[in-house]
């Protein structure tokens, strides 16, 4: 397992040497087409002369773009399809790929609902594909937050406590017992692109806003009520690891989270690389247990009121700021995945201690911190060494599309307000 110490500078002439003879397929379900996760792949494969191709929406997004992808492969989706359809749509996609190259390619997941489908048609994508040997079953129920608190639970693994009620007179119930603020999600993969409960994960302060987002005639479908752990001395952190067969760690990284959009349970963008050996050994430990194999993005809560580190969420694929992990020789998780699952070992290695920023929004999540607490948030120039999700000297169309579509995306958004504002 890859050390948690050290700060050196990465030496890289001592890359880990990766099969250039195998491709590697960036796999995924639904519309995201400012991936950054997918674009940090594409670069940390394609530099060590790995051909890697892609799913994505169309010829324009950042991904596409980037001098690193081999092909992008135009496999637009919503998730809504049924499942037999997307899955026949990732078959295509691997079967694509092993016609242009000849080899079976390691499988990079980007979202849940690629993992689980992933897993659960394995058996129908080892002509093709090179995947992780993870029970099939496994990914579905831990991208399910009620499935993994009941895991947590089975392997003595701290988590915030947890109800999945079935209709409101339950949530409600929930939201007595669990008391306020309450935290509200969205429960599994796929349930939350048919039926979102909500948008991202919500507090929700008093009984009469529950009320409010659930009156009488409505029915809560697939939502998830959790415990609030309090913000007050809190700290946000999360676990990155490769993990080989039977669940033994490969690569194990741990960060904290600083700012994210929206703020409280959006996308992180702005974290630190920090060396945590126990989180570390706690997260690869869980892994062991539930005999989980391939990549992983655990988000835990350091909880002020026990001290504790608290399991919030488990991501059974890439995690969108992975790139902030690499060990001193070079070493990330889908650097990782790729070593194991072509038969080469996995290089031990310290830590790098560094920094990821995600441009545009992390510009949003400051202004955010700004209103509410009128003043400037830490940590606003991003130091030495940081790792950006976008922008890149070797790969600079990336970040190009990126602004082009978040700047399409703020204009629309500027044009709704006028037309709603009264003449």
């Amino acid at each position: 397992m890859a050390a948690l110490i050290g700060t050196r500078r990465p030496d890289r002439s001592r890359a880990p040497a990766l099969d250039r003879s195998v491709p590697a397929l960036l796999v995924k379900v639904g519309r995201y087409p400012q991936s950054h996760s997918a674009v940090g792949a594409v670069r940390s494969l394609g530099r060590l002369g790995v051909p890697v191709y892609a799913m994505v929406e169309d010829r324009f997004t950042p991904t596409a773009l980037s001098r690193y992808l081999t092909g992008a492969l135009v496999a637009p989706s919503t998730g809504r399809e049924p499942a037999d359809e997307l899955a026949a749509r990732l078959g295509d996609a691997a079967r694509e790929v092993r016609r242009r190259t000849g080899r079976r390619a390691v499988a990079v997941a980007t979202d849940d609902e690629a993992a689980v489908l992933l897993a659960e048609h394995a058996a129908d994508y080892a002509e093709d594909l090179r995947l992780p040997p993870v029970p099939p079953g496994l990914p579905r129920r831990l991208a399910d937050k009620a499935a993994l608190h009941g895991l947590c639970l089975a392997t003595g693994t701290p988590a915030p406590d947890t109800c999945a009620p079935a209709d409101r007179a339950e949530l409600l119930a929930a939201a007595d017992r669990l008391g306020f603020p309450l935290v509200l999600k969205n429960r599994a993969p796929f349930s939350r692109l048919l039926h979102p409960a909500v948008g991202h994960t919500t507090v929700v302060r008093d009984r009469a806003e529950l009320l409010a987002r659930y009156p009488e005639d409505a029915v809560p479908l697939a939502v998830l009520a959790q415990e609030y752990l309090p913000a007050e001395g809190a700290e946000d952190w999360f676990t990155h690891l490769t993990c080989g067969p039977g669940g033994e760690p490969l690569a194990v990284f741990t960060g904290v989270k600083l700012r994210s959009w929206p703020p409280g349970g959006g996308v992180t963008t702005r974290a630190r690389a920090v060396a945590d050996p126990p989180l570390a050994e706690l997260a690869a430990g869980f892994c062991r247990r539930i005999g989980y194999s391939g990549v992983a993005d655990l988000d835990w809560r350091l909880d002020p009121r026990d001290g504790r580190h608290k399991l919030v969420d488990f991501n059974p694929r890439t995690g969108a700021q992975f790139r902030l992990f690499e060990t001193v020789d070079g070493v990330d998780v889908v650097r990782a995945l790729h070593l194991s699952l072509t038969g080469r070992p996995v290089p031990a290695g310290e830590q790098r201690g560094r920094g990821y920023a995600v441009g545009q929004l992390d510009l949003l999540a400051v202004a955010s911190a700004v209103r509410h607490d009128g003043r400037p948030p830490g940590g606003l120039r991003p130091r030495r060494g940081t790792e950006r999700a976008w922008l890149c000297p070797d790969d600079p169309l990336p970040a190009v599309a990126e602004a082009a579509r978040f700047g399409g995306r703020a204009a629309r958004l500027a044009l709704r307000t006028v037309a709603r504002r009264p003449g």
